[in-house]
């Protein structure tokens, strides 16, 4: 077990430039899964995610002569961004390898802190490589996002902050690498050793679930999904020893479940959350835990920094999924009065139309025929049923799509 100490010592390390985050009760949260939820804000942390502590420990410890030589690291994003804020507060050189689908919000975001960003691999495991091989030919420090005592210390510090705000009985954390739960779970068993910690994977990156169950490395051939920042295809066995030792549970999430989580926190709680930032709260949305209803849960909320583009395609496909947005195509005769005559039977329905787009050259039509597509905004199952019902009794057949 890693001493108390270490963890009370990096608090104070970090305390001037650690942003000792929320944690706050999340009440419709709470009355939808019957638990009390408290939601630890490290999205709002002030890289975005927190993976500043750990950065900021590992840099702060090293000697003068270390960090004049700078420091190297490999990451999906958020540790980019501890690594280069912490290397810019100590006037240090840095240069970050990500991984060449890493979002543009997170590359840009690293550069502006002063880092030389590479992009290189496919993912976290081949971009590390690379990181590996210039820290050995450049004589960098090589700063690692997860399996490093220093590293985990300063994510641990989180605990600290929640054990003294509330006491939970489950604490719900995310699980990439392994080093934010390692550092939580350490801390937690040191001071309230009956508090369960459960860790949450994507589906798509699932190694440390199996490695987990298995007790043993059990890494993955590939990774894919929306949650990059836990986005890592190998077992760490330093990380695995801490989980097998200190952590109660892993449960597994989709990337399904992790975008209506995305959602629900955007639209019922005002926070902005990257995939993997939204784990625990899809954990808890779809029932993925065997817990008495009453308990006190925490959830960390790991980091925001999710790309625009993907928040605007988990926005469109929530909609369509909980029946606020529908979409359909069908054919007219092209003359006038056809368009108005459809949009007087949607306008009747009380259905918003937001997009239109009319195409009478298609090669697929009969001449006189035109295909219009249309985007409405409804109101539940109930209302694009009544829709679909007046459309057909005006003998018009839709052919919907998403």
């Amino acid at each position: 077990m890693i001493e108390l100490e270490c963890f009370k010592a990096a608090r104070a390390r970090i305390k001037n430039i650690v942003v000792k985050t929320e944690l706050s009760f999340a009440p419709r949260l709470s009355e939808l899964s019957g638990y009390n939820i408290f939601l630890k804000k490290e999205n709002l942390q002030k890289t975005g995610a927190y993976k500043l502590r750990g950065a900021f420990n590992r840099i702060a410890k090293l000697s003068d002569e270390q960090r004049s030589l700078g420091v190297i690291s490999a990451s999906a994003g958020n540790h980019a961004q501890g690594v280069a804020y912490s290397a810019k507060h100590f006037g240090i050189k840095a240069i970050i390898v990500m991984p060449e689908a890493t979002p543009l919000l997170k590359v840009l975001a690293t550069k502006s802190l002063g880092a030389e960003v590479i992009l290189a691999g496919e993912n976290y495991d081949e971009a590390y490589k690379h990181a590996k091989e210039l820290a050995k030919s450049q004589n960098l420090e090589y700063i690692h996002p997860f399996s490093d005592d220093d590293v985990i210390i300063g994510q641990g510090t989180i605990a600290l902050e929640m054990i003294e705000e509330e006491s939970l009985d489950y604490v719900l954390v995310p699980v990439g690498g392994g080093g934010l739960i390692s550092g939580i779970s350490s801390a937690y068993k040191s001071i309230s050793p009956n508090t369960k910690i459960i860790g949450v994977v994507a589906a798509g990156a699932s190694a440390m679930y199996h490695s987990f169950k298995n007790k043993k490395v059990c890494n993955s051939k590939s990774v894919k999904t929306i949650a990059d920042g836990i986005a890592v295809r190998d077992v760490n066995k330093k990380n695995l020893d801490i989980i097998l030792e200190y952590v109660d549970d892993i449960v597994i999430v989709d990337d399904e479940e992790i975008a209506n989580a995305v959602l629900f926190l955007l639209e019922k709680q005002k926070l902005v959350v990257e995939g993997a930032g939204a784990v625990g709260v899809a954990a808890i949305l779809h029932n993925k835990l065997n817990i008495k209803k009453g308990k006190n849960i925490g959830i960390v909320l790991s980091g925001g920094n999710i790309d625009v583009t993907m928040l605007n395609l988990i926005i469109e496909k929530g909609l369509i999924k909980s029946y606020r947005k529908m979409q359909f195509r069908t054919i007219l005769i092209d003359k006038p009065g056809s368009l108005q005559r459809l949009t007087d039977i949607l306008c009747k329905v009380g259905a918003n139309i937001i997009k239109v787009d009319y195409n009478r050259i298609s090669t697929t039509l009969d001449y006189g025929d035109a295909i219009i597509s249309m985007a409405l905004e409804t109101k539940g199952i109930e209302h694009q049923n009544e829709i679909r019902s007046k459309l057909a009794q005006a003998g018009y057949n839709i052919d919907e799509f998403y």
